[in-house]
C-alpha cells in the first residue's frame, strides 16, 4: 500500500490483516518523506484510520443497508433526537428518566416480544392438537417414579408460557398432597417471563450460546425430578401418587384462527405487562438509581456518583446473602429482588444498572460477571420464588398461608442450594474456589444424594400396577 507524500513521492506501508485496517490507519500523509524511506526493509507504522479511503481504494465494497429501506439507527437514538429537538436538557431528570429509565427497562424487554410471540404459537398448537394429553398419559409411568402423578405434567407443560395459568392447571389432580407438590414446583420450568432474561445472559456472558437456554429447561425439569423424590421421602408429602384417569381427545388439526388467538392473547398479556407493572417499576428503579444523598444533600446523581444511591444502600444491605453465591454485588442482588414484581423485570433493572459508562449493557455485565458466577445467578433466579401474579396463584391454590410460605421458602433454599453449589465446585475449575465455600457445598450435595437415595417408607413404598 502507497502512502502519498507532499511532492508525490510515496513510501510503503505495512499491513496486518482486515481487522487490523479496519481499526488502524489506512492511508498516511507525509509533507516530507519520512527517514529512510527508500531503503528495502522501510515501513512505516500507521497511526491515523482512514478506513473507508483504503476499502473504496481496493473495491472491498459492502451493501449500504439504506439501499433496501428507510434505515433505523434504533429507539434510543430516535427518543433522543426527539428530545433535543423539544429542548429537553441532556443532564436535567425528565431526559434521563425517558431514556435511562423507561425506554432502557422496558426496551430490553420489549425486545424479546418476538421470540415470544413463537413460543406461544407453538404452545398453542400442542394444546389444540390433542397431543397434551397423549404426552401426560405416557409420561405417567415415569412420575411415578418421582412421586408424581402424570397429571402433573400438564401443569408443568403450560407453565412454560405462564406460571399463573399451570399453577392452577394443578386443580385437576386428585391427591392433595400430590396437587401441592405440583404448585410447589410447577414454577421451576422457565416460564415466558424468564425468557428474555436467559437470552440476556447467554448473549452477554457465552457469546449467544444456545447450550444456555437449552441447560435453563433441563435444570428445571432436574429441579422438579429431585424435588418430587425428596418431598415425597418426608412426612408431609408420603403416600401413593393420585390414580391416573384422563380422557383422550382425537388427533386432529387445529384452526389456524384459534391457534393464532392463543397466540395472541398470550402475546399481548406480555406486552400490557410490559406497559403497565415493568413500567411502573423501571421507573421506580431509575429513580432509586439516580437519586441519592451526596455531601447531605439530595440530589440527581451522575453515573459516577450511583453507589451513593438509594437503590445502591438498599442493596447493600442484602448483598451480602448473596456473597457465597459469587455475585455478592448489590446491582445484581437488586435485580433479582425486582424479579419477584414481574421475571421481566430482571432484564429491565439489569439494563438500567449496567447501561451506563462507555460500555453498553452486554460489556457491563461482562465486567461484572464471569461464566460461573453468571451462570449461578441465572440458575438461582430461574429456581427461586416466582413473580407475585404467581405467588398470589400459589396462595389460592394452597389456600393456606402457612403452606404458602413454606412453598416460597422451599422454592428459595433449593434455588440457594443449587447456585451456591455451583459457584463454589465452579471456582475448582477456575482457581477461585473458596475452602468453606467448598465443603459448605459437598454437605449439601451429600445431603441431597442420601434424600435420593433414602428408601421409602413401607408404608408409603411407591408402586406402580399394570394390569
Amino acid at each position: 500500500m502507497k502512502a502519498v507524500t507532499a511532492d508525490s513521492a510515496s513510501t510503503t506501508i505495512g499491513v496486518e490483516d482486515e481487522e487490523t485496517l479496519a481499526i488502524n490507519d489506512m492511508t498516511v500523509y507525509y509533507d516530507t518523506l519520512p527517514e529512510g524511506a527508500g531503503e528495502m526493509d522501510d515501513v512505516v507504522q500507521m497511526t491515523y484510520v482512514d478506513a473507508v479511503s483504503y476499502f473504496e481504494e481496493n473495491g472491498f465494497d459492502e451493501p449500504d443497508p439504506a439501499d433496501y429501506g428507510v434505515w433505523v439507527p434504533g429507539v434510543p437514538v430516535l427518543v433522543e433526537n426527539l428530545l433535543d429537538a423539544c429542548n429537553v436538557p441532556e443532564d436535567g431528570w425528565l431526559h434521563g428518566l425517558i431514556l435511562d429509565g423507561i425506554v432502557a427497562g422496558v426496551g430490553a424487554v420489549l425486545g424479546f416480544v418476538p421470540q415470544m410471540l413463537v413460543l406461544f404459537l407453538m404452545l398453542a398448537f400442542l394444546e389444540a392438537c390433542g397431543y397434551m394429553a397423549r404426552i401426560a398419559f405416557v409420561l405417567d409411568r415415569i412420575f411415578r417414579k418421582f412421586g408424581l402423578s402424570g397429571k402433573s405434567f400438564i401443569p408443568m407443560l403450560i407453565g412454560v408460557g405462564c406460571g399463573v395459568p399451570g399453577i392452577m392447571a394443578s386443580r385437576t389432580i386428585e391427591n392433595e398432597r400430590d396437587r401441592r407438590m405440583t404448585v410447589m414446583t410447577t414454577t421451576f420450568i422457565p416460564c415466558g417471563a424468564k425468557v428474555p432474561f436467559i437470552g440476556m445472559i447467554a448473549g452477554a456472558l457465552f457469546g449467544g450460546s444456545p447450550w444456555v437456554s437449552t441447560s435453563a429447561y433441563f435444570i428445571g425439569m432436574a429441579a422438579i425430578v429431585i424435588s418430587g423424590i425428596m418431598l415425597k421421602k418426608t412426612k408431609m408429602f408420603s403416600g401413593d401418587p393420585a390414580p391416573f384417569v384422563m380422557e383422550l381427545p382425537a388427533y386432529h388439526w387445529p384452526t389456524l384462527g384459534n391457534v393464532l388467538r392463543s397466540m395472541w392473547e398470550r402475546g399481548w398479556s406480555f406486552i400490557k405487562k410490559a406497559g403497565t407493572i415493568i413500567l411502573l417499576s423501571t421507573i421506580f428503579v431509575w429513580f432509586t438509581t439516580y437519586f441519592g444523598v451526596v455531601d447531605g444533600a439530595f440530589r440527581m446523581l451522575d453515573e459516577s456518583e450511583i453507589d451513593y444511591s438509594i437503590l445502591a444502600a438498599i442493596g447493600g444491605v442484602i448483598a451480602w446473602i448473596f456473597k457465597p453465591l459469587g455475585w455478592g454485588n448489590w446491582q445484581a442482588a437488586v435485580a433479582s429482588i425486582t424479579g419477584l414484581v414481574a421475571k421481566e423485570n430482571i432484564v429491565g433493572t439489569l439494563g438500567i444498572l449496567y447501561g451506563g459508562g462507555d460500555g453498553t449493557v452486554y460489556q457491563n455485565l461482562m465486567n461484572a460477571f464471569t461464566g460461573i458466577t453468571g451462570y449461578s445467578f441465572l440458575v438461582f433466579n430461574l429456581l427461586c420464588a416466582p413473580c407475585f401474579a404467581a405467588i398470589g396463584a400459589i396462595k389460592r391454590e394452597m389456600n393456606s398461608p402457612k403452606w404458602t410460605w413454606f412453598a416460597i421458602g422451599y422454592q428459595c433454599g433449593f434455588a440457594y442450594v443449587i447456585a451456591l453449589m455451583i459457584n463454589q465446585f465452579g471456582g475448582l475449575f477456575t482457581g477461585h474456589a473458596n475452602v468453606l465455600g467448598v465443603i459448605v457445598g459437598v454437605i449439601l450435595l451429600a445431603g441431597i444424594i442420601y434424600m435420593l437415595f433414602k428408601p421409602y417408607k413401607e408404608a408409603t413404598k411407591l408402586t406402580t400396577k399394570v394390569k
